[in-house]
């Protein structure tokens, strides 16, 4: 009988798979360090071109801030250009009323009846900021009696002497800045008497070549439906700033008439100098009523009975509120749609960046960035942010 000399093969163990070699010089995985200094190189060079086109944007703010101002003007214009041309147009005889010839009729009837305006009540404007300019000292002076009574009062009611002093401090601070804002004001607007020649003519040349320069930004889109949607977004741009444009300019008026004479009804001070004073700062949003506000009622409280600057100062409120809710709404209509929040927020960041000027121009330019905002959505074929439209199918919107 044989017996069987095989015996069972031994299983060897798992081999683990060894782990590939940390390459990091040859895989390119940490960067040499020639690229490390290639990036910081081009970082500094990207550094010093923004540093170089924001001081030359900040030199070149007050230019562009006049250019702003002219094409608001030329928006201003535009509709009495329209109407004087109106009739030939609709008698086929345009060619004996050419654009520049009705804009020049259009300046004639405007400066006219500016000037009249103006003859009629400057002297008595200039009486009253000349009376306004010497009272200024005897503001002062009132508001350190002012002060003085606080003091009183303050040791009247044993309060104790460091709060006192920082409440005079904070008190006499505001009375400061309130004056040295007002003549500051005053002063720095004699620079700006040069733009009182340069906006009209730049708006004479923007509403005579307007249309050559709406061609030339449509030329630059290709024919189709690019260029179609150029075209939409100038017309919406268009309507855009001539709404706000209307706007400012009626609400300037209203606010100026309705302000004096309220004023006058209530008997302070320089009525019409602070209605003008009111109507003037409307173009300022935000910023420009909550100045007049203070300026109305500092001088009222200061120089004759606070019972008037209380009451001045509950009228200024409920105008604000009357004219925010009720009457801009309407008088803007379908220009701009903007949320109140979105306002404030805007005119908060336009000063940050730009001062006054950011402040002038921070709704307009939010409210062009909605329309390019929306023109987009609607050139991508979505209805809002998260409709989309089947991609499929070219989607053109007219």
């Amino acid at each position: 009988m044989k017996v069987s000399d095989d015996k069972a093969t031994p299983i060897p163990p798992p081999v683990t798979p060894a782990e590939p070699p940390v390459r990091v010089a040859l895989d390119g995985s940490s960067p040499s360090i020639r690229s490390i200094l290639r990036v910081v190189i081009v970082t500094l060079v990207v550094l010093y071109v923004a540093g170089s086109v924001e001081s030359v944007v900040g030199s070149l703010a007050k230019l562009v801030f006049l250019v702003i101002l002219s094409v608001f003007f030329a928006y201003l214009l535009n509709p009495l250009v329209s109407l004087i041309r109106r009739p030939f147009k609709a008698k086929a005889i345009e060619r004996f009323m050419p654009r520049a010839f009705a804009i020049l009729i259009a300046y004639v009837i405007v400066f006219s009846i500016f000037g009249l305006v103006i003859s009629s009540i400057a002297p008595r404007v200039v009486e009253q900021a000349k009376e306004f300019g010497q009272n200024l000292p005897s503001y002062a002076a009132s508001a350190r009696e002012r002060l003085n009574d606080l003091s009183q009062r303050y040791e009247r009611l044993r309060i104790p002497d460091e709060v006192q002093s920082k409440i005079n401090e904070k008190v006499a601070s505001i009375g400061e800045e309130i004056t040295s804002t007002v003549g500051g004001g005053l002063l720095n607007s004699i620079f700006y008497i040069p733009w009182l020649i340069l906006i009209p003519v730049l708006s004479f040349f923007f509403l005579k070549d307007v249309n050559q320069v709406r061609l030339a930004v449509l030329r630059t889109f290709p024919a189709g439906p690019l260029r179609y949607r150029a075209e939409l977004v100038m017309q919406d741009v268009n309507t855009t700033l001539a709404s706000y444009t209307r706007a400012m300019l009626i609400s300037c008026f209203l606010i100026g008439i309705v302000c004096t004479i309220a004023f006058y009804v209530l008997g302070l001070k320089y009525a019409l100098l602070l209605g003008i004073l009111a109507g003037c700062f409307e173009f300022i949003p935000l910023l420009g009523p909550a100045a007049i506000g203070i300026i109305v009622v500092a001088t009222t409280a200061f120089g004759q009975d606070p019972w008037k600057a209380l009451y001045a100062a509950i009228f200024l409120i409920i105008l604000r509120i009357v004219h925010d809710y009720v009457t801009y709404p309407r008088i803007v209509r379908d220009g701009i749609h903007l949320h109140p929040l979105v306002i404030i927020l805007s005119v908060l960041a336009g000063e940050q960046v730009a001062g006054i000027p950011g402040v002038f121009l921070s709704i307009p330019i939010v409210a062009i960035l909605t329309v390019f905002y929306r023109h987009f959505l609607e050139h991508q074929g979505r209805r809002g942010l998260f409709a989309y439209v089947d991609d499929a199918k070219p989607h053109v919107t007219k």
